[in-house]
């Protein structure tokens, strides 16, 4: 069974979150740095073309060094991005990005999950802890832009009691949100 709030534990140089997934998996949680751009380049190069369609919502052969840059190089007040580390500290098997939108009630979230790893849990415990940091940074509301094809993070979202909204002008796709309780009350 997940733990139901990270267990933060901090080195003398970031935090890490502790995670233990439905699945058994142990995670390490942490921040995305500056220097993790090869971390995240191996994390890519494992997730099938299909869900790197699914996450970047376009068909790519690869991440580019572009798109990795903004995952390693955040301004933190607009968007948060974070790798999931299994328990050795060295593997990676999970990014989540966090968008927050101009005004600050709204972010976007976007999770990939190695390809290996998939079917664990990780999905599912990276969703829950993007969706904790969220509020505790006064986000109201966190969504998603999902294909309809995308049926494995479909059924995650409908677990987790996000609501789905049809897009207007692409049936192909869904938009799915969940409403938290404002930190802001």
């Amino acid at each position: 069974m997940a733990e139901s709030t990270p267990t933060p534990t901090t080195t003398p140089t970031s935090t890490h979150w502790q995670r233990t997934t439905r699945g058994g998996v142990q995670l390490l949680i942490r921040a995305a740095r500056p220097e993790d751009e090869s971390v995240l380049e191996d994390l890519f190069r494992n997730v099938s073309p299909e869900d790197l369609r699914f996450r970047f919502l376009s068909a790519v052969a690869h991440v580019s060094p572009e798109q990795i840059r903004r995952m390693t190089h955040v301004d933190h007040q607009s968007a948060e991005s974070w790798i999931a580390l299994l328990s050795d500290g060295e593997t990676p098997v999970a990014s989540a990005l966090l968008a927050r939108d101009p005004s600050g009630s709204r972010a976007e979230v976007a999770i990939s999950v190695r390809s290996d790893h998939r079917q664990r849990g990780i999905g599912w415990e990276m969703l829950a802890f993007v969706a904790e940091q969220a509020k505790a940074r006064g986000i109201e509301v966190i969504e998603s832009v999902e294909s309809r094809d995308n049926r494995a993070a479909l059924q995650v979202e409908r677990d987790m009691n996000f609501t789905f909204q049809d897009l207007p002008g692409d049936p192909t796709l869904v938009l799915v949100s969940k409403r938290l309780s404002s930190a802001r009350n």
